[in-house]
């Protein structure tokens, strides 16, 4: 990751100093969206690292979910310093009105050819992780999400850029570079959008897979000791770090010794199957089935608006 940090700073040096030498507002608006690249290369980086520190008193769950705080930064930096800019420059392009002056735009376009074959080489690695990652299960890694729509919306942006500024050479027309520069906007605004939507619902309580809430109950049904499953509530805590929360009834005729001794074995038939399952929580009750499915906490509504 640091090798790509130092290629976007590369990137958007090349892109800025284009961009000003040349007067071009979609290559200024590339510039700025590799800024933003840059920036959440560091945001990412903080993010793997803080979160694989162990939990402590202050944070028993650990900071798995540093992740996905970094991710929304992440999001924001794309917004204000991709998006925002790039929106500017449209705008002020179509304000000013044309300039003929169009010298430096083949150097310019020389230098979107070089980042198009950057973007594209790092766009293939990441999309060879994901497949390596299980393909879309790869994706629930927000850093790894993060990084696949960063190179997705470069070569993307820096195409719309190429072609803005090849129509304008042709026709002496800035609407069309200034209308490259509004498209970059809108592109980066939008994956800023999905990608800030992603992490905030991952930050406050994404359940787990539903396949991984589908083996935690049928593994709970499956226990001899356990009348009925009531309830399965499950938490993202991490990429690798789900949170369990079982409601059940247990068969009668236990005593208070041989509950807990069950207890305890499930939880740990649990978590031998599921190795993310590492927070696991039973409530043993003796309350109906029924009346316990018809509850909000069990059905997902919530009191008031």
């Amino acid at each position: 990751m640091l090798v790509a940090l130092a290629a976007n700073l590369v990137i958007a040096a090349a892109k800025g100093l284009g961009g000003v030498l040349a007067g071009s507002p979609a290559l200024l608006s590339e510039a700025a969206h590799s800024v933003a690249d840059s920036l959440n290369e560091v945001f990412l980086l903080a993010a793997l690292r803080r979160s694989r520190r162990p939990a402590d008193r202050r944070h028993p769950f650990g900071y798995g979910k540093e992740r996905f705080f970094w991710s929304l930064l992440a999001a924001v930096g794309i917004f204000v310093m991709g998006g925002c800019f790039s929106f500017f420059q449209g705008v002020e392009a179509l304000r000013s009105g044309a300039d003929e002056k169009l010298s430096g735009y083949v150097a310019g376009l020389i230098v979107l050819g070089v980042s198009f074959l950057a973007e594209g080489a790092s766009l293939a690695r990441a999309l060879h992780q994901v497949r390596r990652q299980g393909g879309s299960a790869g994706l629930r890694d927000p850093a790894l999400r993060t990084v696949v729509a960063e190179d997705g919306t470069a070569v993307l942006g820096v195409t719309l850029a190429a072609i803005g500024m090849a129509l304008r050479m042709v026709t002496g027309q800035v609407v069309w570079e200034a209308s490259a520069s509004l498209a970059i906007g809108a592109l980066l605004v939008y994956v800023a959008f999905r990608l800030g939507r992603d992490a905030r619902d991952q930050l406050i309580g994404e359940a787990a897979a539903p396949e991984t809430a589908a083996r935690i109950r049928a593994l709970l049904d499956a226990q001899p000791e356990i009348d009925s499953v009531e309830a399965v509530f499950t938490m993202q805590m991490g990429l690798d770090s789900v949170l369990v929360a079982a409601r059940v009834d247990l068969v009668p005729g236990l005593d208070s010794e041989r509950v807990e001794e069950v207890a305890v074995r499930i939880k740990r038939s649990i978590a031998s199957v599921i190795a993310e399952a590492d927070q696991i929580f039973l409530d043993v009750t003796d309350r109906p089935a029924g009346e316990t499915q018809t509850s909000p906490a069990a059905t997902g509504e919530r009191g008031g608006a």
